[in-house]
């Protein structure tokens, strides 16, 4: 994926490993006492989307037609290299309108950020991260800022994920591999603080298991999706060498695990490589009209009795970010999420069903990082007595759909619904606030 293939054989040749076995101290304290999981701030309009099956990544992002050519593949989501200094290939189709129509067509993207690389790694020319730490880490905090301003450009909205594609480097170097897991940590604490959720791309020896390795630590904050480069062809997002299952392990996953190589459909050639995905990815929004026949409210939540925020006339073109569930409207309890955080009843808009979601609309979800050190219970019903139904791994991704109120657990009495229909105590999660509701997660 990220240098021309040509180069590939030679930076993978690398077969004997030094894994670590300790990270050197920082020199300065932590920035904030909150890592490893640092909170996300989702802005109004937020939400996240995740995708699961086998996706492509090319250099150049391919025209439209050529995507539209690869309808009938067996991939529905392709990587897009959408910022970074060390960026390889130019991207003349890569504008919102081609991001906008690829998106139409029920394509899920994942946008990379190529930036600065380890400085005892990569490739010689490559622009490379300082080996002083505080530079290192306004290096991360500028790569968030950048990579953040070219997906907005391109019509990615908060709760997109973004992924820092992290090329190989000496696990030997003790002072390379602090630069680059300040860099990360960095890079994850200024796309959380923005609203948006991080991602790391490594090769599984050669960077990904360091990360691994600092999983727990309260130095460095942890990334919420890991995305390995491992070429053996097995696209299973289990059972990787050095990594344990438990580690990014509720839709944070993602394998490369065949390099350049060519494939045809739709008569269209492209040389790819391929990836098996289990994680989030970008979000966008969607166009579609208001069919009332007289105004229609949009209103801060998902129900006729929130109050009415906006209002938009029969034939008004609406961004849609996400859909949720709410109270039934017509023939349906479907409520679009607009990008500006209100919502309208999907009865009055022009989605393609007016009984239940439409896709490729994503379900509205908040993801934060579980902070509970051995695991989390989840829970049929928003309190301690009702029956385990499952656990979060430490670290695993919370999917949120709404809060509401509980029994008591530390300073909260706010339980978190998951997507799953779970719930699980807001005490352990990641969330803004552990006392009480965060915005914009609505109320259940």
């Amino acid at each position: 994926m990220p240098y021309p293939h040509s180069v590939l054989p030679r930076l993978l040749a690398v077969s004997s490993v030094c894994v670590l076995g300790g990270i050197a101290a920082l020199a300065f304290a932590p920035v904030a006492a909150a890592e490893p999981a640092t909170p996300v701030t989702y802005p109004a309009g937020a939400t996240a989307t995740r995708y699961s099956g086998l996706a492509f990544d090319t250099c150049t992002a391919p025209p439209l037609a050529s995507v539209q050519a690869w309808n009938g593949s067996p991939y529905r989501a392709l990587g897009v290299y959408v910022s970074g200094v060390n960026r390889t290939c130019a991207q003349p189709q890569l504008t919102a309108s081609w991001v906008a129509s690829v998106s139409q067509l029920k394509w899920r993207l994942l946008p990379i950020h190529k930036g600065l690389q380890p400085p005892c790694g990569a490739r010689p020319t490559d622009a490379k991260i300082s080996t002083t730490p505080a530079t290192a880490r306004s290096q991360g905090t500028a790569a968030a800022g950048e990579a953040i301003t070219a997906a907005k450009a391109l019509g990615m909205l908060p709760g997109s994920a973004l992924y820092n594609d992290i090329e190989n480097y000496n696990q030997t170097d003790t002072v390379c591999r602090t630069a680059v897991l300040t860099y990360v940590s960095a890079w994850t604490k200024e796309l959380h603080r923005l609203g948006y959720v991080s991602g790391v791309y490594m090769n599984l020896n050669l960077g990904a298991k360091q990360l691994a390795d600092v999983y727990t630590s309260t130095t460095y904050a942890r990334p919420d999706a890991l995305w390995i480069a491992r070429y053996d062809g097995v696209d299973s997002l289990k059972d990787w060498g050095g990594i344990a299952d438990s580690k990014w392990a509720v839709h944070q996953r993602a394998k490369q695990f065949r390099g350049g190589h060519d494939e045809t459909y739709g008569g269209v050639t492209l040389n790819v490589d391929t990836d098996r995905l289990d994680a989030p990815v970008a979000t966008v929004a969607y166009s579609y009209e208001v069919t009332s026949t007289t105004t229609l409210n949009a209103r801060t939540g998902p129900s006729t009795s929130y109050p009415v925020a906006a209002t938009y006339a029969p034939g008004s073109t609406l961004k849609v970010a996400c859909q949720t569930a709410g109270s039934k409207v017509g023939t349906t309890s479907v409520w679009d999420k607009l990008t500006n955080g209100s919502y309208v009843s999907d009865y009055y808009v022009s989605t393609p069903s007016d009984t239940g979601y439409s896709s490729p609309l994503p379900r509205c979800t908040y993801p934060y990082q579980v902070t509970a050190s051995s695991g989390l219970t989840e829970r049929s019903g928003p309190g301690s007595g009702y029956t385990a139904v499952g656990t979060s791994p430490n670290g695993a991704l919370a999917w949120v759909t709404c809060q509401r109120a509980g029994s008591t657990v530390g300073t909260t009495k706010v339980w978190d619904r998951l997507d799953n229909g779970h719930y699980v105590s807001d005490y352990y999660v990641a969330t803004p606030s552990n006392t009480t509701y965060s915005k914009p997660v609505p109320r259940c």
